[in-house]
């Protein structure tokens, strides 16, 4: 319980922490901020890590004078297309040898689905997915276990990246230090998660549609 007491409290107030490791650690900060989103975006066992709301809360700090606004988001921007480029060289290296036939569960006709998936529907995936908590980290090691090419791939992701980042980043660097974000931040980030879930239940709602039409 004292861990997860403590996820939340880092979770509803990120912006308080990073002052405080700037206040104690200085430039490491910096390090930091790309190490999240460099594992958030890279690596598939760390989807709980913040996103959206990390971002946030970097360019409400930025706008405070803790961060320099351009460095910081052109070095996530960095750690964004980085980490992704990272997840889809994972999931082509190991996706032919977990996808077999003898598999109860990966089988390789559910990966020759999902390289159909990523070749129709890939570019647009890979964007969308940057606003999606969860999905983000997950979209890039499935485009590269269904081996989306890879000049496309890197195409929409460094687009999304710069997208995602400079967005989120750009909201908390104008919005941010606003007293009434400040008092409610925590609310905030929950406002700020749950508007970046709109894209993926937009595109299930219409997936639905979609099949309630075909089945008629």
């Amino acid at each position: 319980m004292d861990v997860l007491a403590t996820a939340f409290d880092l979770f509803m107030h990120v912006d308080r922490h990073l002052v405080e490791f700037a206040a104690t650690y200085g430039i490491w900060v910096y390090a930091l901020l790309f190490l999240i989103i460099f594992l958030e975006t890279g690596v598939v066992v760390t989807p709980f890590l913040p996103g959206d709301s990390l971002l946030f809360a970097t360019g409400a700090l930025a706008a405070a004078g803790v961060l320099d606004v351009v460095t910081v988001l052109a070095l996530l921007s960095a750690a964004a297309v980085l980490g992704d480029n990272m997840n889809y060289a994972i999931g082509r290296a190991i996706g032919p040898r977990v996808f077999t036939e003898d598999s109860r569960f990966l089988k390789r006709e559910h990966l020759l689905r999902t390289q159909r998936f990523y070749e129709k529907h890939g570019g647009k995936t890979v964007v969308l997915a940057r606003f999606m908590p969860i999905v983000r980290t997950f979209a890039p090691f499935v485009a590269g276990v269904g081996r989306m090419r890879y000049p496309r791939f890197l195409a929409f992701d460094v687009g999304g990246g710069l997208l995602w980042v400079w967005s989120f980043g750009l909201l908390g660097y104008f919005f941010g230090n606003h007293p009434v974000v400040k008092e409610n931040f925590g609310l905030v980030i929950v406002a700020v998660i749950v508007i970046s879930l709109v894209p993926m239940v937009v595109e299930a709602w219409r997936a639905r549609n979609a099949r309630s039409r075909s089945a008629a």
